[in-house]
C-alpha cells in the first residue's frame, strides 16, 4: 500500500514537473526572457524560489523512500543554476524512486522514522508517508507550477495532472 502511494505518485508527479519545465524553458525563448528570471522567482517575499522548490520536491520524495525502505537515496549538493541542471536531478529522483521495489517497502508502515529537525520525536512509516511526506512533495510541486504560471508560463492544471490512466 505505502508502495502504490509514493513510488508511482511521487514518479508521475515528478515527470510532470519536468514537463512543466520544459514548457518554461520554452517560454523564456519565446519570450526573450532570461531563464534566471523564471528559476529566482518566487510568490512571496518569505518564499523559496523556483530553485529551491524543485530541489524540496526532490528531496522530498526520495529522502521520504529512502526513510521508509532503508534505502541510501542519491545526494545532491542543492547547486543547480539551470533548467537542465534542474531537470537532471529530477531524472535522478524518478532514476531512485523506480529502483525501489514492493518488496522494499514491507517493514515500511510501522517502521520509526524521525529527522534532526524533529529533536528526537518520531512518526510511524504510515504516518510520516500520509502526514509529511506526501504532502510536502505536492507542497513544493504545486508551488513550483505556481510559481511558473504566475510569471506567464502558459501551464494548466492538465500539465500539473500529466497522463490519466483512463479505461475505456
Amino acid at each position: 500500500m505505502i508502495y502504490d502511494i509514493t513510488v508511482p505518485q511521487f514518479c508521475k508527479m515528478l515527470n510532470n514537473l519536468n514537463a512543466i519545465l520544459t514548457k518554461a524553458a520554452a517560454f523564456a525563448e519565446t519570450k526573450k526572457i532570461e531563464p534566471d528570471v523564471l528559476l529566482n522567482s518566487r510568490l512571496a517575499p518569505d518564499q523559496f524560489n523556483l530553485i529551491r522548490q524543485i530541489q524540496i520536491a526532490c528531496d522530498s520524495a526520495k529522502i521520504g523512500v529512502s526513510k521508509l525502505t532503508g534505502k541510501d537515496a542519491p545526494v545532491h549538493d542543492d547547486k543547480e543554476t539551470t533548467l537542465p541542471q534542474l531537470q537532471k536531478r529530477i531524472t535522478e529522483t524518478i532514476s531512485f524512486l523506480n529502483s525501489c521495489t514492493e518488496k522494499d517497502f514491507a517493514a515500511a508502515a510501522e517502521r520509526q522514522v524521525t529527522t534532526p529537525r524533529w529533536e528526537g520525536k518520531w512518526l510511524l512509516g504510515h504516518e510520516y508517508v500520509t502526514q509529511h511526506t506526501i504532502p510536502n512533495v505536492y507542497f513544493h510541486i504545486t508551488v513550483a507550477y505556481e510559481i511558473l504560471r504566475h510569471n506567464g508560463v502558459e501551464i494548466g492544471k492538465k500539465d500539473y495532472l500529466g497522463p490519466m490512466p483512463f479505461k475505456h
